[in-house]
């Protein structure tokens, strides 16, 4: 897995309830009603993110004569799905390790601390690789990170004044056992 496919399939995850749904949806046999129980989602909400799952072709409804009862919704991972509920777990032990919260809540997180380990340090050069998220989300992304102390921010005054972003050092073990199992990943598809 190259870096710009590690970036695209970690911003597919961010959000607050993408991750728990592809971490609960095989224990709930793919049915909607125990996933909604289990989550303590809104019915509404939950609809919402499996209409963006399906759209995304990272689950896929099932059809009346595929379900268990024809009548009540239920889903399964598609192949890409598999794929990502693997990257799920992956960054499921990361957050754990790092003890900062679910940080794939809001998103560019992940991207951004991936873009990190791999030393684009400057703002340019971060949105550049992303796909040009707006500059106000990415820097409100970096100040978050900033605030949580897993970022920090450097002034360089050489040749000109400019910002440039690090991962703090606690983070690059942590991030590196994240991108041996993203490449652990690739060898497996």
């Amino acid at each position: 897995m190259n870096l710009e496919e590690a970036i695209q399939h970690t911003q597919q995850l961010s959000g607050r309830w993408i991750m728990p749904i592809l971490l609960h949806l095989k224990s709930s046999g793919g049915r909607f009603t125990p996933l909604q129980k289990q989550l303590q989602i809104s019915p509404s909400r939950l609809s919402d993110n499996f209409s963006r799952l399906v759209s995304k072709q990272i689950v896929k409804r099932l059809s009346p004569y595929e379900r268990r009862h024809p009548l009540l919704p239920e889903y399964e991972l598609t192949e890409y799905g598999e794929l990502l509920f693997v990257i799920t777990q992956c960054l499921q032990k990361a957050e754990e390790t790092i003890e900062a919260g679910p940080l794939h809540r809001k998103s560019w997180t992940w991207p951004l601390m991936i873009s990190l380990y791999h030393d684009y340090t400057r703002f340019q050069a971060l949105q550049r690789l992303l796909g040009n998220p707006s500059p106000r989300i990415l820097s409100m992304r970096l100040n978050e990170l900033c605030d949580l102390k897993l970022v920090k921010k450097e002034i360089t005054e050489q040749p000109r004044l400019r910002y440039t972003y690090q991962l703090e050092d606690r983070l690059y073990p942590i991030v590196d056992m994240l991108w041996g199992e993203l490449l652990k990943i690739e060898i497996i598809q």
